[in-house]
């Protein structure tokens, strides 16, 4: 069976003429009449000066990364976009890929993405994330040492404000958030809210708990290694759940003939049979790896699902 495609909406930047956020309407609506599973988007707030500290990628169509970042790269805001998305499209999941929601407040971001949800027809996916740009962290006045626990506390909060109770209050007291009975609609569409998949660059012990308790998704930074996905397995089990619930999120990877140069797509659609094996189901791909022309992108789509279909 083919893997799932995802096709990546954020970072695209480097196609002339530059993707307006109408174009990547577009490139979504091409998406879907290609056959392809869902669109990705990815987000920052704002970026500061320390965005490109560790220097930017010798091409600049791979992939953005902690701290590789032009700070004037634009990042359209996932709930917007994936709204006007969700009016263009009837069937391709909207999978906000990075929402760094220590940066909201839970409550206020918790009915954003219900009434996307609502309005998508329960096609939304979400992955909340801290992030790890503090410049950014600074400029909202949200404490960047503190993200991990902001987080937590957000999930819990989450839980709560989609319970499905419509006539009933939430209310919340902890480290930091604390309010009393409060309503909060509307409701999401499906039961229990959007889907949560959880990543990070590490596999480690906070990230397996949100994946435990909340998640149905496991979307990494990178390849995690097999210690790795047997200890998420073993955590899964503990808690009487089964690996299998977890959808495995892979990617690939351009490699570039130099720093001008798009990478040859047949290249990084190899590497996705090891992935499958290892039971990444999902692979995300981003266009502008691997074409120039936002004009193309229709027939890029459709080259994609070819040729990932192939790989079965």
């Amino acid at each position: 069976m083919p893997p799932r495609l995802l096709l990546i909406l954020t970072e695209n930047h480097t196609m002339r003429p530059r993707p307006e956020p109408a174009d990547l309407v577009a490139f979504a609506v091409a998406a879907e009449r290609a056959g392809i599973d869902g669109v990705m988007v990815s987000e920052h707030i704002v970026l500061g000066p320390s965005a490109c500290a560790a220097g930017l990628p010798a091409n600049p169509r791979d992939y953005a990364l902690p701290g590789n970042q032009d700070p004037a790269t634009p990042w359209p805001s996932p709930v917007v976009l994936l709204s006007a998305i969700a009016a263009a499209t009837e069937r391709i999941r909207l999978v906000a890929g990075a929402i760094i929601s220590p940066l909201r407040h839970p409550l206020a971001l918790a009915k954003d993405l219900a009434t996307l949800d609502r309005l998508s027809g329960g096609r939304l996916v979400v992955l909340p994330t801290v992030s790890w740009h503090r410049d950014e962290y600074d400029a909202l006045g949200v404490p960047f040492d503190r993200r991990g626990d902001l987080l937590d506390e957000q999930l819990e909060i989450w839980s709560r404000a989609w319970s499905g109770s419509r006539g009933s209050p939430v209310s919340f007291e902890g480290e930091h958030y604390r309010f009393g009975d409060v309503w909060v609609g509307p409701q999401p569409l499906r039961p229990g809210g959007p889907v949560l998949w959880f990543g990070g660059s590490t596999v480690h012990r906070r990230l397996v708990d949100r994946i435990v308790r909340y998640g149905s998704g496991f979307n990494p930074l990178g390849q995690p290694d097999d210690a790795d996905l047997a200890r998420l397995a073993d955590a899964l089990i503990s808690a009487g759940r089964s690996p299998a619930e977890i959808e495995y999120v892979g990617g690939t990877r351009g490699v570039f003939p130099g720093p001008d140069g798009v990478a040859y797509l047949d290249l990084a659609l190899a590497a996705i049979p090891a992935q499958v094996a290892r039971g990444f189901t999902t692979i995300c791909v981003k266009p502008s790896q691997f074409v120039d022309d936002p004009a193309r992108i229709g027939d890029f789509c459709h080259e994609l699902v070819e040729k990932a279909s192939a790989l079965s």
